[in-house]
């Protein structure tokens, strides 16, 4: 009987992350799910406290160390590592470039660049091996100059083009970059509430108008996407900026890929 895959997610508390967790709970696949606060743990609510092959982490993406471990723990509870999920992410500084704390700028690329890089690192030998995968989630701002979200903006441009270097350093891993569309998250109510004061009045009244239009993603949408990805996307993919509706990508749906 073939083994179930491996996967680590991170920032799996909530949002995309948790709905992750649960599309590899639906494949039964053995889940690490990884996050520096499970106050409000939509995971466990969605996979159910007494799920097997689980294991839940904490640790903070913008450190070293705990980057290490999560892959270390992952291998030491289930003796390989079939995908990465570098999910983990944040909006802050909400703020036009000239007024942006440089420590929170900073602060912004160590989790959402340095961060994937430590976990991508760490566990490209074990990736090798089972010629695996990693997701990276990245976003529109990557290829997009949206006003008050600079360093957000960077560093997801700098997570896509490192999806691009690792498919051409590692060519034994399957690596790609997702856009996951606007999906109704923890950062869009951030955005609503804040980003009058740094981004343009008609941008923030867009983002505004898409939550009371209902046109904002649920999260299980886009989670079935980088779901499938993981296990299932093929090598002619690695290196590329993939959108969540391309009709290259599978879907995972309750117990169906």
């Amino acid at each position: 009987m073939t083994a179930k895959p491996v996967v680590l997610v991170t920032g799996a508390s909530r949002g995309i992350g948790a709905a992750v967790a649960k599309r590899l709970r639906d494949l039964e696949c053995r889940v690490s799910v990884a996050a520096r606060d499970w106050r409000g743990d939509q995971t466990r609510r969605a996979i159910g406290p007494s799920a097997k092959n689980y294991l839940q982490l904490t640790g903070d993406v913008a450190h070293a160390a705990d980057c290490r471990r999560m892959v270390a723990d992952t291998l030491s509870r289930f003796g390989r590592l079939d995908a990465l999920v570098n999910n983990a992410g944040i909006l802050d500084p909400l703020a036009r470039l000239a007024d942006a704390d440089p420590e929170a700028w900073q602060h912004n690329l160590t989790v959402n660049l340095t961060g994937p890089f430590y976990l991508a690192q760490g566990a490209i030998p074990h990736l090798r091996s089972t010629r695996g995968r990693i997701v990276n989630v990245s976003s529109g701002a990557a290829v997009k100059a949206i006003e008050g979200w600079s360093a957000y903006c960077v560093a997801k441009a700098g997570l896509t083009h490192l999806t691009r270097l690792l498919a051409a350093e590692e060519p034994d891993i399957t690596t790609v970059a997702l856009r996951p569309g606007v999906v109704d998250t923890a950062m869009q109510a951030k955005i609503r509430k804040e980003g009058a004061g740094a981004m343009a009045a008609a941008k923030a009244a867009y983002f505004h108008q898409l939550k009371a239009d209902g046109r904002l993603l649920d999260p299980m949408v886009p989670a079935g996407k980088i779901a499938w990805l993981a296990i299932a996307a093929p090598p002619d993919l690695t290196g590329e900026f993939l959108d969540y509706d391309d009709p290259r990508i599978g879907n995972v749906q309750g117990d169906t890929v």
